[in-house]
């Protein structure tokens, strides 16, 4: 039989020791029905994650500030560059997003590219372009929609192609600007 290590105190009641070995039976028991309630209450942890990826369909990877990363960078997720990237980066149906501190000397294939930080390189997005307003693209952008904020730095050429268009044997369009487009205000 089950001893306690303090003996109860005067006044208990005297089936307090016959309590708690039937406790312990009972413990075990919870235990093993907790565990069935544990995957129902767990899954809804996973659930709202699982509506984001539902919602967003891809997840993002992150080049932290201090990174610098010289090469080729592929793969099949969304990118955020808030570090130093030369080379080469080529993330076909994904976004490619340049941040604040972000440094990019690479050419960037993707099927939304967003400029936030500084860009050297030739963008090709199959979708579009997005230069915010602290951003600074010096390159040519082939997309199918392109947007400069004002505030923006961009020097280059665009050409703008419809859904399926091909390369043509013809020199593509190019709007050149040697300063910021639109003025800081």
């Amino acid at each position: 039989m089950w001893k306690p290590a303090n003996p109860p105190a005067p006044g208990t009641q005297p089936n307090t020791p016959a309590k708690n070995p039937a406790q312990a039976t009972p413990v075990a028991a919870p235990a093993m029905e907790t565990s069935r309630p544990t995957a129902p209450v767990s899954e809804p942890i996973p659930a709202p994650a699982n509506r984001n990826a539902v919602l967003n369909t891809q997840e993002q990877a992150t080049i932290g500030k201090s990174l610098v990363i010289k090469g080729e960078v592929t793969g099949s997720e969304s990118l955020y560059i808030d570090g130093k990237v030369e080379g080469s980066i080529n993330l076909p149906g994904n976004r490619v997003t340049v941040g604040r501190n972000g440094q990019v000397s690479a050419n960037i294939n993707a099927r939304e590219v967003v400029v936030l930080g500084k860009v050297r390189g030739n963008l090709n997005a199959s979708d579009r372009v997005d230069i915010r307003n602290e951003g600074s693209l010096t390159g040519d952008v082939v997309a199918q929609r392109i947007s400069i904020e004002d505030g923006a730095f961009f020097k280059g050429g665009i050409d703008i192609r419809k859904p399926g268009q091909k390369i043509e044997g013809k020199e593509p369009v190019s709007i050149e600007s040697s300063q910021a487009v639109g003025a800081r205000a």
